[in-house]
């Protein structure tokens, strides 16, 4: 059992303390809000995020998980300190590492001789040397530890990871920390800081150019005829390639994806690398977004103009309530600007909140947002719409259009009820 104090409980931070609290480590979890930190300590979980309701309610039960306002009480007896907090992208798409520095701040003091300070928040190459000038500590290491959670499954990729990566100068400090993960089946990589911080970067921009590159094949099969559904399962039984991220949707989005693809672009500039690639994954991304708006038009007879348009989701993807960078909200804010009226579903959502345009109706339920529609939007990929009734919808809308572009809606069945069906890559 080791002592550990995680600073931030937002997905990374509250996943991170409640996992490590599950595996019998005493956890002190900080965080500078108030609000959330007094509901967590009630056990009520501020995100929706698949089973850390029950892992928190098991931490604070049985009392190795524990929530603070204070940074500094929490790292006080601690062995280990993981910093989780956000580093959000700067103007020029460069990270701000503002939050990063005031967090080792509110710790240095505190923190106990010989411990170790585990960097899990995206950061860029050279971060743990800012942590360790900030931190102005000898006797306390600085290591790179990033993390690979998914929202939506953040606690199964966290107990069962497909890497621990983990980074520092200091090889002791680097054995305590792949010591914590001991007890999970995967393979453990121990390197410098630099590498450990750009495996994370490299790791995303990958991912985003594959959901890029679905996207631009998707476009191809839709201007020769073939079915991009199909062409994807050809691909996936490639070991090479493998099946994940390739499913076309609206365009990617999110707290990760956009953040570090933008920040690795400005990290290789600065090194004096033009990253040509990275750029046209981002642009091909952009034109997704516009391609799928060109659609809903075109389901509207060529005007959006005082046109109804339902649009069934809101958050970047299904099983999570986070709306950062979501393409669904890209492509509203499009809708809007050609004059569409928009009424949205999403099972996280009852109210409009930022950065939910104030214009948008949020209705109750998935039939609600269809009544008087003209099109009918898919851009989130909840289960639950599978099965829910074409023939009640197209009563409900005023025409019969929908534009699916998550290719989710059983195709034969909305056709065969009446609907203009589009898909993506079909």
């Amino acid at each position: 059992m080791t002592a550990l104090a995680v600073i931030g409980t937002g997905y990374v931070g509250l996943t991170t303390g409640a996992c490590f609290a599950h595996l019998g480590h005493e956890v002190f979890c900080a965080d500078i809000d108030e609000e959330k930190v007094a509901r967590l300590k009630r056990g009520d979980v501020p995100i929706v995020e698949d089973r850390i309701e029950l892992l928190v309610e098991e931490g604070l039960r049985n009392g190795r998980l524990r929530f603070t306002t204070s940074p500094a009480e929490a790292v006080r007896e601690c062995e280990v300190a993981f910093l989780c907090v956000p580093t959000p992208s700067a103007a020029d798409g460069s990270v701000d590492l503002s939050h990063i520095e005031s967090a080792v701040s509110m710790i240095a003091a505190d923190l106990p001789s010989g411990s170790i300070v585990a960097t899990k928040s995206t950061v860029p190459v050279g971060s743990a040397r800012v942590v360790e000038r900030v931190l102005n500590r000898h006797d306390v290491s600085v290591v790179s530890n990033p993390e690979f959670l998914r929202e939506g499954s953040a606690v199964v990729d966290f107990l069962k990871p497909d890497r621990v990566v983990i980074g520092a100068d200091d090889k002791e400090a680097a054995i305590r920390v792949a010591a914590l993960y001991l007890d999970m089946p995967s393979p453990v990589i121990i390197t410098d800081p630099a590498t450990a911080e750009t495996v994370k970067y490299a790791a995303n921009a990958f991912l985003a150019t594959k959901l890029s590159f679905v996207n631009a094949i998707a476009a191809v099969c839709e201007a020769v005829g073939a079915d991009v559904d199909d062409v994807m399962l050809g691909l996936g039984y490639d070991r090479r390639i493998g099946e994940g991220f390739l499913r076309p949707g609206p365009g990617w989005g999110g707290s990760c994806f956009p953040k570090d693809t933008r920040a690795l672009l400005r990290i290789s500039e600065g090194a004096g690398y033009p990253f040509r690639l990275l750029e046209g994954v981002l642009e091909v991304n952009h034109q997704q977004l516009e391609r799928v708006v060109d659609k809903v038009e075109r389901a509207a007879c060529g005007s959006l103009d005082g046109v109804v348009v339902a649009i069934w989701g809101l958050t970047f993807k299904a099983n999570t309530d986070d709306l950062r960078e979501s393409p669904s909200l890209a492509v509203i804010e499009r809708l809007l600007e050609r004059g569409a009226v928009v009424r949205a579903w999403d099972p996280t959502v009852d109210a409009p909140r930022p950065p939910i345009p104030e214009s948008v109706e949020i209705c109750a339920d998935p039939y609600s947002a269809c009544a008087g529609a003209a099109v009918l939007a898919v851009l989130t990929e909840w289960d639950e719409l599978r099965w829910l009734d074409a023939n009640k919808v197209a009563e409900l809308m005023s025409q019969q259009a929908v534009v699916d572009a998550r290719n989710i809606l059983d195709r034969s069945e909305w056709l065969r009820v009446g609907f203009d069906h589009q898909g993506i890559g079909r």
